[in-house]
């Protein structure tokens, strides 16, 4: 009967560690495998990232382009048809937050005009698109611009 006291991997799936610098006899003696003198012989020696022997490295060689502009803001966006199928009539970035519409508010909430609206709803944002300020306004509701 098979239980964890006698299970084991299958034969030859196991191998001792080599281990180097152990003598001559041991196939791994005197160099360890690194060969004679050089660079890459020393103790401690680790390969800068990317580097290629001397040649110019590929990061180095490649033109760069654009740039990233740090004060760029990052909006998190929703339509008016997914506030549409909820329920209740006033929503802000905690409300979406809580109904599971957004994950994380990030730099703000930011609402497009994408569907209808049937039903007027107060709806607190940091930016609003046009054409979603008019379809709210023209469904009796009312788009509130927070900071």
């Amino acid at each position: 009967m098979a239980n964890l006291s006698n299970l084991h991997p299958p034969a030859g799936q196991v191998q001792k560690e080599q281990r180097i610098g152990q003598g001559m006899g041991s196939g791994r003696g005197k160099y360890s495998g690194r060969g004679a003198k050089g660079q890459k012989s020393i103790s401690g020696y680790s390969s800068m990232r990317g580097f290629e022997g001397g040649q110019m490295p590929l990061h180095r060689r490649l033109p760069k382009r654009g740039f990233t502009n740090i004060f760029k803001k990052d909006y998190v966006v929703v339509n008016l048809n997914r506030l549409a199928e909820l329920e209740g009539d006033s929503f802000d970035p905690g409300k979406l937050l809580e109904l599971g519409v957004i994950r994380k508010v990030q730099d703000g909430v930011k609402i497009l005009g994408t569907g209808e609206l049937t039903r007027a709803i107060h709806v607190k944002a940091n930016l609003f698109s046009k054409s979603a300020v008019e379809k709210i306004e023209k469904a009796g509701g009312k788009a509130e611009v927070i900071q």
